[in-house]
């Protein structure tokens, strides 16, 4: 019976070993938006992303840079959204290049992208577990190992993505609202007790072109990691052709416009001619220091509170994503078959999310017990690894956008289906060579550091095999090949 219900993707009589469907009609665009914003995490890039791209690049103009990749990525959100009215699958981008572009690329795109978001994830728990010993250790006086944190967390996230995807949503929704609502108070206290006045020079051609913009571009795209995962919730939510959309484009303005706004009013609050001065002096205590001088000093102790919970959204809002794509491509047969199962009360891609728990466990215990940085090793090195694949992911799916409309127009207008797709395509393709040309910029690295190579280069191996992978699976097994990227219907079929 075990067997049969692996085979319809239907739980057999008298078991319940799972189906083949995610949970249906659970979320909606307020749902995905939170999932979306939690990834990018307000606090952490203002307290952490923002400090760095003014320190390390120089650039005054980090502001309108915010705004620049808001359009580029709302331009390529037309041919994304474009597609997601076509095709539900929690697969995103592997399915979207394995109907754009064929197979064997849907196949290299799915392990690029699990190396990515795994490696987004697990690259997190690092940040958590120091930000959360450390306020143990400041306001109870006890020292608690970083790992040890970060573990606790990692329960409860497993915890949460057994269970039904509405659950999940609730809580990032409550932990959203508190980290944005801290950073809007904050960004309001910087502008209305700006030291030398306010200035737009933030937002000016000439503040643009001061410093390393090319890796001021690049800080900035890490910023906006997670924008494009509303497309893996689309099995679930009450109407997928309307729904990812809306969110996406909600999700990436909110980002945009938030970002820049905050990047503003921190130098509004040092003044237009220090910032990069106190950015580089302070780092990420920058918005503590400001924020101690114009909202007191309980303003730090909050704001430490709301960055590990800030940090925990994150983390819940990638382990979710992992699951799914652990899912989608165990129903297809691309991976073991029983990642494949969602459960049969909650709907939930439960093994899939078991799975990257483990492998998040290992991580954390391996770094732990080797004695291994917390910041500068795992958090630093995994987060720009994985930045840097769903960079390349969004110029591949660009592309894929063109492959997949090529013959027929299904009803979508020129801009959504080869105008949007193509610039932005370009734009991105722009950003990931810079991505790789300062990537000792992100990494804190020397120009000759070996490192600088070697992490990009594990994107690119993760490329070639998958597709290697795809290729075999063309000739061995070609009952798993012809399901490559059409979810729900390819495991129901077959």
């Amino acid at each position: 019976m075990a067997d049969e219900a692996l085979a319809t993707g239907r739980p057999a009589a008298g078991h319940m070993t799972g189906t083949r469907e995610l949970s249906r009609r659970r979320i909606g665009v307020p749902d995905i938006v939170f999932f979306v914003v939690a990834a990018s995490s307000p606090l952490t890039v203002a307290a952490g992303g923002l400090p760095m791209s003014y320190a390390t690049t120089g650039v005054l103009g980090v502001p309108v840079i915010y705004l620049i990749l808001a359009v580029v990525l709302g331009t390529f959100s037309a041919g994304y959204a474009a597609m997601s009215r076509h095709i539900s699958n929690a697969g995103a981008f592997y399915s979207y290049i394995a109907q754009g572009l064929g197979r064997v690329s849907g196949v290299g795109a799915s392990f690029v992208a699990l190396v990515a978001y795994n490696a987004m994830q697990v690259g997190l728990y690092g940040l958590f577990g120091f930000a959360a010993s450390g306020l143990i250790s400041s306001e109870l006086g006890v020292d608690v190992p970083w790992w040890a944190t970060s573990l606790v967390a990692l329960v409860l996230i497993a915890f949460l993505g057994y269970r039904r995807i509405d659950l999940n949503a609730k809580v990032l929704a409550v932990l959203l609202v508190c980290e944005s609502l801290t950073v809007l108070v904050f960004d309001i206290s910087q502008v209305s007790s700006a030291p030398a006045g306010l200035s737009g020079e933030p937002f000016t051609w000439g503040a643009l072109t001061t410093g390393a913009v090319g890796a001021g571009f690049c800080w900035v795209m890490a910023s906006f990691m997670g924008f494009e995962s509303g497309a893996i919730y689309s099995e679930e939510c009450r109407d997928p052709r309307r729904t990812v959309s809306r969110a996406t484009y909600i999700a990436v303005a909110v980002i945009g416009v938030f970002y820049a706004f905050t990047a503003w009013a921190m130098a509004m609050g040092t003044g237009v001619d220090k910032i990069i001065d106190a950015a580089g002096e302070n780092g990420p205590d920058l918005v503590f220091v400001l924020g101690g001088r114009t909202l007191g000093p309980a303003f730090a102790t909050l704001t430490q509170t709301f960055m590990v919970t800030a940090l925990f959204a994150a983390l819940l809002s990638f382990h979710n994503a992992v699951a799914r794509y652990f899912f989608a491509l165990g129903r297809e047969g691309v991976l073991p078959k029983g990642l494949g199962l969602a459960h049969p009360r909650h709907g939930s891609p439960h093994l899939g999310s078991l799975t990257q728990t483990v492998i998040a466990a290992l991580v954390v215990l391996g770094f732990g017990m080797s004695g291994g940085d917390p910041t500068n090793t795992l958090f630093n090195w995994f987060t720009n690894l994985g930045a840097l694949g769903v960079i390349l992911l969004l110029v591949v799916t660009s592309v894929s956008v063109l492959g997949f409309f090529r013959r027929q127009g299904r009803g979508e207008n020129g801009w959504s289906r080869v105008v949007a797709p193509a610039l932005s395509g370009a734009a991105l393709a722009v950003v990931l060579v810079l991505a790789v040309v300062n990537f000792d910029a992100l990494l804190g690295t020397p120009p000759d550091s070996v490192l600088n190579w070697l992490i990009p280069g594990l994107v690119l191996i993760a490329g070639v095999v998958g597709l290697a992978y795809g290729v075999w699976l063309r000739g061995s097994r070609p009952a798993v090949y012809a399901k490559i990227g059409h979810g729900a219907d390819a495991a129901q079929d077959g």
